[in-house]
C-alpha cells in the first residue's frame, strides 16, 4: 500500500494531498506550479491527465522535472517547465485552473516584492481558479520572531523569513477578491517555526492594492 501511494501521489505536501482526497480540484484541467522544484507536488497531476506547467528560478530543478515528466507522461511538453521568478510570470492573464505556490511566498525581500509575486500569480488564474499557498508565518509563534527590517524576521530554527499572519492573509484575500475555499491553517513544529496553508479560490477582479505599510507581526 505504501509503495502504491508513493507511485501515486509522490512525496506531496499533505495539505494539496487532502485537497485531492476531497476532490476539489478534479474539476481542473490546466495547473502551474509557482516555485516547482524538482516536482514532488506534481506527480499526482502528471500522471492523471492535467495539462501540468512549472517554474523555478533554478536550472537545474527545472532540467530535474522535465526529465520527471518525460519518464511519467512521455507526451507531455518540457516547453511547459521553465526558469522564471514568481514575480515575472510571462503566461497570458487568466490561463491556469490551479496555481499550487508552495514554500514560496517567504521568501520575499520585503512587502513589495511579497505584493509582486503574489499578484503574479493571482493574475494567471482564471475566474473561478484555485490557489493554494503554504507559507512561514507567525501565527502562534508571535513572541518568539525577531524583526530584522523589511517585514522579514529570524525564525528559533535559525532561518529568516518572510512572515505573515491571519490579519495579512485576510486583507489580501479580500482585496485579490478571492474566497476562502479552506480555513487558514498552521503547523506549528515546537515553536521552531510555523508553516500556514492558505486557500483561495478565485472569484472577482482584484481590488486596488492594500495601502501600503509595514507589516507588524
Amino acid at each position: 500500500m505504501t509503495n502504491n501511494l508513493q507511485q501515486l501521489y509522490g512525496n506531496i505536501d499533505i495539505y494539496l494531498f487532502d485537497q485531492l482526497l476531497k476532490g476539489r480540484f478534479n474539476g481542473c484541467k490546466k495547473v502551474l506550479d509557482v516555485g516547482c522544484g524538482t516536482g514532488r507536488n506534481l506527480i499526482y497531476f502528471l500522471q492523471n491527465d492535467y495539462d501540468v506547467y512549472g517554474i523555478d528560478p533554478n536550472p537545474d530543478a527545472i532540467e530535474h522535472v522535465k526529465s520527471l515528466a518525460k519518464t511519467l507522461t512521455p507526451a507531455h511538453r518540457p516547453e511547459n517547465f521553465t526558469v522564471c521568478k514568481a514575480e515575472n510570470l510571462s503566461f497570458n492573464d487568466e490561463t491556469f485552473d490551479l496555481a499550487i505556490c508552495s514554500a514560496v511566498l517567504h521568501f520575499a525581500n520585503d512587502s513589495n516584492h511579497f505584493d509582486a509575486m503574489l499578484r503574479s500569480v493571482w493574475r494567471v488564474l482564471k475566474p473561478g481558479g484555485y490557489l493554494f499557498a503554504r507559507l512561514a508565518s507567525d501565527i502562534g509563534i508571535e513572541s518568539l520572531v525577531t524583526p530584522l527590517g523589511n517585514s522579514r524576521f529570524a525564525l528559533p530554527d535559525g532561518s529568516e523569513r518572510f512572515l505573515v499572519n491571519e490579519q495579512i492573509l485576510m486583507e489580501y484575500t479580500e482585496a485579490l477578491g478571492g474566497e476562502l475555499f479552506e480555513p487558514i491553517k498552521t503547523t506549528n513544529v515546537q515553536n521552531l517555526r510555523c508553516m500556514t496553508t492558505w486557500c483561495v479560490q478565485k472569484v472577482a477582479s482584484p481590488k486596488t492594492s492594500p495601502k501600503e505599510r509595514t507589516f507588524s507581526l
